[in-house]
């Protein structure tokens, strides 16, 4: 069975060690890189090619907006799940629109997290109700 192989990115260290610590138990998950921005994020998945890149938004250096496109650039088939605490409309629309599969707030369970990165890892678009909603008026307006 071909593991998962993710890369986390989140400028908080024990908030990207929790992500790690959760997603390293998972027998069909494989934690092979963290970054703390998004010019870390880009020179690892140009050199270790990750399936998924957990993604936070606001990071110093390059924030996760700006990495979103530059990612899909070097490595179109990547997919990214945004973990962020910013569940307003227009950052969310901004973030599926750029080329996140997923958007998750950072209160979700372990159980979401998981689950997210599974989605995500096969194709399925993964985002909580509430961002889906607030999404779809984005789009209506």
């Amino acid at each position: 069975m071909n593991k998962i192989r993710t890369l986390v990115v989140d400028n908080e260290t024990l908030v990207r060690d929790g992500f790690v610590t959760i997603l390293s138990v998972q027998s069909d998950i494989e934690v092979i890189g963290e970054a703390v921005d998004g010019i870390e994020a880009v020179e690892l998945a140009r050199k270790e090619k990750p399936d998924v890149v957990l993604l936070d938004l606001a990071m110093p250096r390059q924030d996760g907006l700006t990495t979103i496109p530059i990612l899909k650039e070097i490595s179109p088939e990547i997919k990214i799940l945004v973990l962020t605490s910013f569940d307003e409309s227009d950052r969310a629309y901004q973030a599926i629109k750029s080329g996140a599969l997923g958007y998750l707030l950072k209160d979700s369970t372990r159980v979401q997290l998981v689950q997210a990165v599974r989605d995500v890892a096969a194709g399925k678009a993964s985002i909580q109700p509430s961002i889906a909603i607030k999404v779809i008026q984005e789009i209506e307006n």
